[in-house]
This record gives C-alpha cells, sequence and structure tokens, in this order.
C-alpha cells in the first residue's frame, strides 16, 4: 500500500493496490471533481507534486506536453510510489453526505 497526500487540503490517504487515485479519495471521504472516470473529461486533472503514477489506460486524456509539466488524471491514475497531488477544488464529505454501503433491502 501507497499514500496519496492532497494538498492543500492537507489530508494524507492510504491507496490500496489496484485502487486509482480518486477511489482512495472517495473511500477516505475525500471528494475530487469528476466527471467521466474514464480519463477522457479532464475534470478531474491536477498537478502530481511529488512520486510516480502508471495509468489504468494506454493513453489517457492528456496531451505528452501536459504529462511533461506534472498533470495526472487521478480517476484513472495507479500510485507507483507515495503520491502527492495539488487538487484545491478537493473537499472532505461530511458523514451525512457520504453514501452508506446497502443493506440488501
Amino acid at each position: 500500500m501507497k499514500t496519496l497526500r492532497i494538498e492543500p487540503l492537507g489530508r494524507e490517504v492510504v491507496v490500496e493496490d489496484g485502487a486509482s487515485l480518486m477511489e482512495a479519495a472517495a473511500r477516505a471521504g475525500i471528494r475530487l471533481p469528476s466527471s467521466c472516470r474514464n480519463g477522457t473529461c479532464r475534470a478531474c486533472m491536477c498537478r502530481l507534486a511529488a512520486g510516480d503514477v502508471r495509468y489504468r489506460i494506454e493513453w489517457p486524456g492528456l496531451a505528452a506536453e501536459e504529462k511533461r509539466d506534472g498533470w495526472v488524471l487521478p480517476c484513472v491514475a495507479l500510485a507507483e510510489s507515495d503520491v502527492t497531488i495539488e487538487q484545491p477544488a478537493a473537499t472532505e464529505q461530511s458523514t451525512a453526505t457520504r453514501r452508506s454501503p446497502s443493506r440488501g433491502f
């Protein structure tokens, strides 16, 4: 497992193997901007301040220049090391707005 630090929120969360950065944040009650969740809409685009990622898909919706400049798409990015992203629009969900698991009825 690796850690994801989200700035300027100042939160650090665990990233389980196989989970995207966005999934890890959501499990910890942190909402990152999103729309498609498959790497094409770019709504979640943010800067990678530290660490390394790889992608679930061969070529996510980033230009080569954007990748080189440190932009990432957390919806399809997998942590290869401990990672820090800069996402000013990240927010903490209150426990009242967090989804509860289904109880089967």
